[in-house]
């Protein structure tokens, strides 16, 4: 049976359409991660990130706080991104799906597909 770790919002509706799709096609978590309980270190979240292809992979601009602080008017860096998704859940796009190194950031069917493809 094919397990995978989720960092996820249980009371997020795309993160239980998430949950719902992947356990239909037989996956199993090793954990599910609330993110807002059990926060991420900077180290964790630069790893994911690292793992996704780069902060930007994992940060998300649906926050409300992102339009709040104006963060949309200008560039963000790696860093600043990496320091705003340690300093506040909201920033970080979900669900994170990870399987080993391989990281799927938001709801999308077709990556999970592609994630679960080399080995079901």
């Amino acid at each position: 049976m094919r397990k995978l770790d989720i960092y996820w919002l249980p009371h997020c509706s795309t993160c239980k359409k998430a949950v719902a799709f992947l356990e239909s096609k037989g996956v199993e978590f090793n954990f599910k991660r609330d993110i807002k309980e059990e926060k991420l270190s900077r180290k964790e979240i630069e790893r994911l990130a690292s793992f996704a292809g780069g902060a930007d992979s994992i940060f998300s601009r649906r926050a409300i706080k992102y339009r709040t602080m104006k963060l949309n008017e200008r560039e963000l860096s790696e860093k600043e991104m990496i320091r705003l998704m340690a300093d506040e859940y909201t920033f970080i796009k979900r669900p994170l799906v990870v399987d080993g190194a391989k990281v799927v950031a938001g709801y999308s069917e077709r990556k999970y597909e592609e994630l679960l493809g080399g080995n079901q």
